[in-house]
């Protein structure tokens, strides 16, 4: 057994791991229709004004706005009909003085017609031809001007923004089929451990399901990265090399198991043999066998191998470091205020993450132990007990981080 004799701060933990951490720079063009959540690699410059063309905003008729000004509601102004346009044609007439033209909306507008009256302010004399007016425009009244939306040489979307639905509309409207992202990071997730079997598996006597690599697999791909799980390794310091020289093809590693200070937990020998260890132990609960390392310019991290303080320490530590990597923005914390259920002590010296639900009104803890995954697929969010604070009181206000 060695025992973890210094630990490091949660915060200095994040310093350090941020410090080497660097976006990935590979970039791949995707059709617009698989682009959605996804970061674009660089700027782009509106090569067209949208609309490319005056039109109309509603449905009525294209008038010159001057020939409008008399019309009241006892006494329309009467003008000439002499044609329609539907959306997507042109008209070859042009409005002259005393005239209308039937449009539709998103048309363009006529030569020679500066507004559009709607048709709800209109009535239609058939049988001459004529259009009674009620309502008087203004020149521009109901037309979207060639570039109201868009000006040629505007830069409407910016390098590494997040493509949402409406951005993508925005592409779209450029006539744009398809955009530069950036490539998903790859992470690599090894579990290790000789009494991990994988789920579907024969259960033997002694032996359990593999979590882990399910639990952050899921997170990696829910924090815009590709997870790449790997075969299990063997708690033998050569099974561990060879399993960590496969990985490092990918953009960061996560192996589970093997961190902590049990006789067959080798991970740390192991990673010693191939690069830098840059940390072993922080001062958090659940969680405190974390390591970091650095191989061939890689980050690795070896995450505890119990479920509850493997996934917690992925949304503590993990999440950031690989939205960091993808480009993205630190996730966007929820957090509700409500008072705790019951006293909770914690450990002096130690940053604790409490997974809880939230139920008529107060936080209620449901933590059990490191080992059960229930302790965190029964919790709504988590709170965080720094590690200058060793007890809450029932009835004091937490803030509550939920997942989603």
């Amino acid at each position: 057994m060695r025992p973890l004799k210094s630990l490091l701060s949660l915060e200095e933990c994040k310093k350090i791991l941020n410090s080497y951490i660097c976006p990935v720079g590979r970039t791949e063009k995707l059709s617009l229709t698989r682009a959605k959540g996804r970061v674009i690699a660089k700027d782009v410059i509106a090569l067209m004004d949208v609309p490319p063309f005056a039109r109309a905003a509603m449905d009525g008729y294209a008038v010159k706005a001057e020939d409008t000004y008399s019309a009241k509601t006892l006494e329309p102004v009467k003008l000439k009909l002499v044609g329609s346009i539907s959306a997507g044609e042109l008209s070859k007439k042009t409005v002259q003085r005393g005239e209308c033209i039937q449009i539709a909306t998103g048309s363009p507008l006529p030569s020679g017609a500066d507004a559009v009256v709607m048709v709800e302010d209109t009535e239609s004399e058939e049988k001459d031809g004529i259009i009674k007016f009620y309502r008087p425009v203004h020149p521009g009244a109901n037309v979207s001007s060639a570039g109201g939306d868009i000006k040629k040489g505007q830069r409407v979307i910016f390098k590494e923004d997040f493509l949402t639905p409406a951005k993508i509309g925005v592409l779209a409207a450029l006539g744009e089929k398809e955009v530069e992202v950036f490539v998903k990071p790859k992470i690599a997730i090894v579990s290790s451990g000789n009494e991990i079997v994988s789920p579907g598996e024969p259960l033997e006597k002694g032996k359990i399901y593999d979590v882990n690599s399910f639990t952050l697999s899921a997170l990696v791909e829910e924090n815009g990265c590709e997870a790449v799980m790997l075969p299990r390794i063997k708690d033998e310091v050569s099974s561990i090399i060879d399993g960590l020289k496969k990985a490092l093809s990918n953009d960061l590693v996560v192996i589970t198991g093997g961190s902590s200070v049990g006789e067959r937990d080798l991970i740390r020998e192991a990673i010693s043999e191939m690069g830098e260890v840059l940390f072993h132990g922080i001062a958090v609960k659940p969680g405190k066998p974390t390591l970091a390392s650095m191989i061939d310019g890689k980050i690795i991290l070896g995450m505890p191998g119990y479920p509850t303080s493997c996934l917690t320490n992925g949304y503590g530590i993990l999440v950031p470091l690989i939205r960091k990597l993808a480009h993205l923005p630190a996730r966007r914390e929820i957090i509700v205020k409500v008072p705790i259920q019951r006293r909770i002590t914690s450990t002096l010296g130690r940053h604790q993450f409490l997974p809880v639900k939230i139920d008529r009104g107060w936080a209620v803890p449901v933590f059990k132990e490191s080992g059960a995954i229930t302790s965190m697929s029964e919790a709504e969010g988590y709170i965080e007990i720094p590690a200058n604070v060793d007890l809450l009181e029932k009835g004091d206000e937490v803030e509550v981080k939920l997942f989603t």
